[in-house]
């Protein structure tokens, strides 16, 4: 196993300290290992949760990852899928589960939990849905419904937790540039908003939303119609936060402009900053 984490210790031993924590779906780590490179080198989130992996454990680019200066735990398999979060090499990471549980035949590798210093960092790649409806639309929901069963014990927690990734769900009009043009996919049917919407209900805050509550802001822009430089963008990446890690809240942003290096994921990089 390559992958080793350091032992965390006691949670109450574990002092709160100043954190930059972001999301990314890299759409391929090893295809797009330059890009990511770069960013982690020019932004250095001190937490960067990564997407759709395509790799598998032997396959995934450790040594680039260790050189940039993160220990790493993730979750991969072959050709599609996979999650990981990276840590500072200063930084207490120790991976705490892995899968979403309420189905154990599930085999895709969408969801990796591990403790950072105080927080607990909940990485997740809901499922698209396409085509729907039909059985990957079906896949999605289920898995989404097991979603909002682990979010529900995991917002009551007393210590902080981020629940992030890209969820594959728009969660109003408002987070899409053109509404009218993704009526007919599954990341904004009716029933993906609604579970969306559950998950606030429990206590999560929208942590991008709430410092940005009157401005579009988008972190995905399709590879067609030239729709990154027409803004012609949605907003599916996200990072919820229970109460006791919203209350650290202070800043939050999309690193759009990686959207237009060369060679790079059709997703952008979402961050938050959160004090001690």
């Amino acid at each position: 196993m390559p992958f080793k984490s350091k032992n965390l210790g006691k949670l109450s031993q574990v002092p709160n300290i100043d954190m930059k924590i972001a999301t990314y779906n890299v759409n391929g780590i090893n295809a797009r290992l330059p890009v990511l490179l770069r960013w982690l080198e020019e932004t250095a989130p001190d937490v960067a949760c990564l997407q759709e992996l395509k790799s598998i454990e032997e396959k995934f680019p450790l040594l680039a990852i260790h050189g940039a200066g993160y220990n790493v735990v993730m979750h991969g398999q072959k050709s599609w899928n996979g999650v990981a979060i990276l840590a500072k090499n200063q930084l207490e990471l120790k991976e705490s589960s892995r899968g979403l549980p309420g189905n154990d035949t599930d085999e895709q590798s969408r969801y990796i939990e591990a403790q950072v210093e105080d927080i607990l960092v909940c990485c997740l790649y809901a499922p698209n849905g396409n085509p729907a409806p039909g059985p990957k639309f079906d896949y999605k929901m289920n898995w989404l419904q097991r979603l909002v069963i682990r979010s529900e014990m995991l917002v009551k927690m007393s210590n902080p937790v981020v629940v992030l990734g890209d969820y594959n769900i728009i969660p109003t009009d408002f987070d899409a540039q053109k509404p009218e043009r993704w009526v007919n996919d599954a990341v904004f049917f009716p029933e993906a908003k609604e579970i969306y919407q559950q998950l606030l209900k429990q206590g999560w805050t929208d942590s991008i939303r709430e410092l940005h509550r009157n401005e579009k802001i988008f972190t995905y822009w399709d590879y067609f119609r030239n729709a990154f430089n027409r803004d012609a963008g949605i907003r599916m990446d996200h990072l919820l936060l229970n109460a006791p890690l919203a209350t650290r809240l202070k800043a939050g942003n999309v690193d759009r402009n990686v959207r237009g290096w060369e060679k790079t994921s059709d997703h952008a990089p979402v961050w938050i900053d959160v004090s001690d």
